[in-house]
């Protein structure tokens, strides 16, 4: 079924439900999912609809304009969607295959609801599998000593794909604070580890290290400060004194894919609300 999300945050106070509910029932808008959080601490309401576009007499740009009044009394940071617009993703990858593997597996079954215009790589280890695909492999080696160039590539890649989000599926290079900037809340990154815990190269190494009795992994947004940003999902699994750092990569590699692929559907489904470096997830 064809939706409009509307999402929204804004100051917490008496009457936004009211009047957002209002809106839609003059409009004859049929509501197919609601959700609303009041963060109290902060003083913040969140708002995700989903609303059937048949039932709606204008379309994506008229709901914005007849809206808008609405989104200006509440000083409302709000957007809407359309469900049947997918959104582009561009991912990128180093040699690590498995999360992008599993992402190029769940798009080819249509679990996840995007177009893969490219992937892009500092190394040529994976292009057979994504070119089987049938998506573009852009190779774009990445000199140590000089990377400006690489990352110049990289963002003349993205914009030339249109793209709406990028996923860093163990893409191994730190991006540049301009590339963050210009894709605030829209690049999303998988962490080897339960952050905050074990920021930073070899997380794993640093876990045996340590003793832990749970690893993790952590999908988040990209910030221009390293593994700080705003985390979507996380999910663990549990190991003991018998268990090798070999042992850790490998069950580390399943919760890896799971948490990428579980936070990537939530951004692409409009179910990640961005408040401070902090995450509301109506999921």
């Amino acid at each position: 079924m064809r939706t409009f999300r509307l999402v929204i945050a804004c100051p917490d106070r008496v009457g936004i439900v009211a009047k957002v509910s209002n809106f839609l029932a003059t409009y004859n808008g049929w509501i197919t999912e609601a959700s609303h959080h009041s963060d109290n601490q902060n003083g913040w309401f969140f708002m995700r609809h989903e609303i059937r576009a048949d039932s709606l007499p204008f379309d994506l740009a008229g709901f914005r304009q007849a809206f808008a009044p609405i989104a200006q009394e509440f000083s409302m940071d709000w957007r809407v969607t359309d469900s049947a617009q997918k959104k582009r993703v561009v991912l990128m990858a180093s040699r690590e295959s498995h999360c992008l593997a599993d992402l190029l597996h769940r798009w080819h079954s249509n679990e996840l609801d995007c177009e893969i215009p490219c992937v892009i790589s500092n190394h040529d280890d994976l292009r057979s599998m994504v070119e089987w695909h049938g998506i573009a492999f852009e190779h774009v080696p990445v000199d140590p000593q000089n990377k400006q160039p690489a990352f110049a590539e990289v963002s003349r890649l993205v914009e030339a794909s249109q793209a709406d989000a990028i996923v860093l599926a163990r893409y191994m290079q730190i991006l540049p604070p301009q590339l963050c900037q210009a894709f605030a809340k829209r690049v999303i990154n998988i962490h080897h580890s339960f952050l905050p815990s074990f920021v930073g190269a070899k997380p794993y190494h640093q876990a045996s290290l340590r003793g832990v009795k749970l690893i993790g992994a952590t999908c988040h947004y990209v910030t221009e400060e390293l593994d700080a940003g705003p985390i979507i999902e996380q999910d663990v699994a549990r190991v003991t004194h018998r268990d090798s750092i070999e042992d850790m990569v490998r069950l580390g590699k399943d919760v890896e894919k799971r948490v990428l692929a579980r936070g990537l559907r939530l951004h692409l489904e409009d179910r990640v609300l961005v408040h401070d470096n902090k995450t509301v997830l109506f999921d």
